[in-house]
């Protein structure tokens, strides 16, 4: 199953490019959410669900890096999760005042 390989426009895909479009599809996702959440309040917010699905996007695309062995990505990715984690402490700090 995951060895399947097929070919579009000249790339390859198999079940590891689908998995990390998918995650890619999160994260666009996740812009969509604070706008629509934005367009409610009527002024530009980022909830805590932003950083939420930001996070599962990133779980997913270091579990694809270390599958596709990208260094690059990776080091990315984890530097990301460690600022959606602080923007969320902050938020929850914040929350408790």
């Amino acid at each position: 199953m995951y060895n399947d390989v097929m070919a579009v426009f000249g790339f390859q895909v198999d079940f590891w490019t689908i998995w990390g479009m998918f995650a890619q599809v999160l994260f666009f996702f996740s812009f969509v959410f604070q706008w629509a959440v934005s367009e409610k309040q009527k002024k530009s917010v980022i909830p805590m669900g932003f950083w939420i699905i930001r996070i599962l996007a990133t779980i997913l695309l270091i579990i694809y890096v270390f599958v596709r062995r990208d260094l690059v990505f990776l080091v990315s990715s984890v530097l990301q999760i460690g600022i959606y984690l602080r923007n969320i402490m902050l938020i929850k700090n914040e929350n408790k005042k």
